[in-house]
């Protein structure tokens, strides 16, 4: 993958969680983002919308649509990817146009399903995380785009069990709560980290079990009270470029540089131990965190998130008309002793105007007496002939003695 990811990606995260707003709430902003780097193998030269979408993305069309590739093609073994384009039946084939050979090939393209299909869809691809599509499906969708991303991964070393009341004394929550987690001696990492946009932060980070050399380290970043909820954000979505590699965070501060005792987010203490650390001074730490769960909707409507270039763009690749679009995530995730899991569906609906009312007339055709059968074979050849048995009547009957429905098939 030539495009880094990790700037674009926390551009985005900051515009998707500043319309979230500063309630509890989760989302995946990689999830949204996907969706726009799909559409984006669709846009042309002189698509009016290429440079929205382009902006929204955070990089170039180009980059973006080979960056979707190269993730949903080559899936992570501990994350479950997943996305679809679907056409209303009866419009143009959805996948004319030599854009259909950029899309990802993991790319699911037909027909739009019904609300039942589309939720369906949602709980497969997310491991029933999330039971139902974002999105309700009505006869004015004439396409709609879908993505899903989940995981369910259990920690490397469990955490331990704590007195809520370590949480500290001046958090709301020690009061609320019995129970919290402690990391565990071994396998965690936590740091003191001293940063430019939020002064100094604690960091914990929790690295899952590993399958075929692929891992998940989900990283807990906390400010003093008073930085906002987008400044906490965006440190730790700067400080996760490097959890991958399990190095100390740059701007990580020495516990000998700190005074002993109570801090709003730490308290320091000081002990003699035998120790072969460098010079005797040995650092250790441990962090205090509650369990938590979170379900969230989100409206992507806002132009900063690029929905309304995506739709404009993908209706020129269809050329099919559009009048207006939604689109939405639906997110959860859980964070407890012994695991992490996680998952969104974010979808796009392009919707048109309907027709106008009219009169419709329907027949319902009564076989009551006898009638005929005759069964036809088919038989199509590749290069479009046909074969010796296409047109062929191969049975046939005249049906007078009608029989009751058999009580296996009621």
């Amino acid at each position: 993958m030539t495009t880094d990811l990790h700037g674009p990606l926390s551009a985005y995260a900051a515009r998707l969680h500043t319309t979230a707003g500063d309630a509890h709430h989760v989302a995946s902003p990689l999830g949204a983002w996907l969706l726009l780097a799909v559409c984006a193998a669709a846009a042309t030269d002189d698509d009016p919308a290429a440079e929205d979408l382009a902006r929204a993305l955070g990089t170039d069309l180009a980059g973006a649509a080979e960056a979707a590739r190269a993730l949903l093609d080559s899936p992570h073994p501990l994350v479950r990817s997943a996305t679809a384009l679907w056409q209303r039946s009866g419009r143009s084939d959805v996948g004319a146009g030599g854009w259909r050979a950029a899309l990802p090939r993991s790319t699911e393209v037909g027909v739009l399903p019904d609300q039942a299909g589309l939720d369906a869809w949602a709980r497969a691809h997310t491991d029933g995380l999330i039971e139902m599509f974002p999105l309700t499906v009505g006869p004015d969708v004439v396409f709609a785009l879908a993505s899903a991303l989940a995981t369910r991964v259990s920690w490397a070393a469990p955490f331990d069990v704590a007195d809520a009341r370590e949480l500290g004394a001046g958090s709301p929550w020690a009061g609320q709560l019995r129970r919290a987690l402690r990391s565990p001696s071994h396998g965690h990492r936590c740091a003191i980290v001293s940063t430019t946009r939020a002064g100094d932060v604690i960091v914990h980070a929790a690295p899952a079990q590993t399958t075929d050399g692929a891992g998940l380290v989900v990283l807990s970043v906390a400010a003093a009270p008073q930085v906002s909820p987008a400044e906490v954000l965006a440190v730790a979505y700067d400080l996760s470029a490097g959890a991958a590699d399990g190095a100390p965070p740059a701007g990580a501060r020495s516990l000998f540089d700190l005074p002993l005792g109570n801090a709003p987010l730490w308290t320091v203490r000081e002990e003699r131990v035998r120790t072969m650390a460098c010079g005797g001074r040995e650092e250790r730490h441990h962090a205090v965190l509650p369990c938590w769960s979170a379900r969230s909707e989100h409206d992507l409507a806002a132009a900063t998130l690029g929905f309304p270039a995506a739709t404009a763009t993908l209706a020129k690749a269809l050329a099919t008309p559009v009048e207006g679009f939604e689109a939405r995530q639906s997110a959860v995730a859980r964070f407890d002793r012994y695991g992490f899991e996680a998952a969104a569906v974010t979808g796009m609906f392009a919707r048109t105007s309907l027709p106008p009312e009219g009169v419709a007339r329907t027949a319902e055709l009564r076989f009551g007496h006898p009638y005929a059968v005759v069964a036809v074979a088919t038989d199509s050849r590749a290069g479009g002939g046909t074969g010796p048995w296409h047109g062929l009547p191969v049975f046939s009957a005249w049906i007078a003695e009608p029989e009751e429905l058999r009580a296996a098939d009621r």
